[in-house]
């Protein structure tokens, strides 16, 4: 057991026999009174998200994780197959603990793996930027700043208007988002 001093963004919290991630957490001291944490929470098994309060110096139950690097195989139904770069061990690992950013996996792509002491996978992230190449976009409209462009995948992105079908993009995996246009 840990104290509410002890949560950051991120960690692992087991909170009315759930198993929540805190994806953000806020010190909130009133005027008056004790001060407390509000936490924002995604319960790894549902996806749900949910606030939970702790009153300041509150006992808690952090989970201890253990994060690996593994290679992405194939798919298998509702489960990526993914190695263990040192073991070698293929393990299914759930589509649903990578979130949108499923849209982005690609094939032999390196992925960090959370799992808990049962060796359960809780989270899951993919590279923080991929690189995709360019296969439609729409002309530049003059006097707006972005336009529609589809990279491979079938993925719409919003970008500058000097991106031409053939262009290679950096793009962010966590928002969908262009970065900067790739040049070799």
């Amino acid at each position: 057991m840990a104290t509410t001093s002890e949560i950051s963004r991120g960690c692992f919290i087991r909170h009315n026999n759930e198993l929540l991630k805190v994806i953000e957490y806020d010190h909130i001291t009133p005027g008056k009174g004790n001060a407390i944490y509000s936490l924002k929470c995604r319960n790894v098994e549902t996806g749900k998200q949910s606030e939970v309060r702790f009153r300041s110096g509150e006992k808690v139950d952090l989970i201890r994780v253990d994060e690996l690097d593994m290679q992405y195989l194939y798919t298998e139904n509702d489960a990526l197959i993914c190695m263990n770069q040192e073991t070698y061990d293929q393990i299914p690992v759930p589509k649903t603990i990578f979130g949108d950013s499923i849209r982005f996996l690609q094939e032999g792509m390196i992925l960090t793996i959370r799992f808990d002491d049962t060796e359960k996978p809780l989270s899951g992230d993919l590279p923080k930027h991929v690189e995709l190449p360019v296969v439609y976009a729409e002309a530049g409209v003059k006097g707006k700043l972005f336009k529609i462009a589809q990279v491979e995948g079938d993925i719409n992105v919003q970008v500058p208007l000097f991106v031409e079908m053939g262009d290679i993009l950096k793009i962010g995996t966590e928002d969908g988002a262009y970065i900067e246009r790739v040049i070799k």
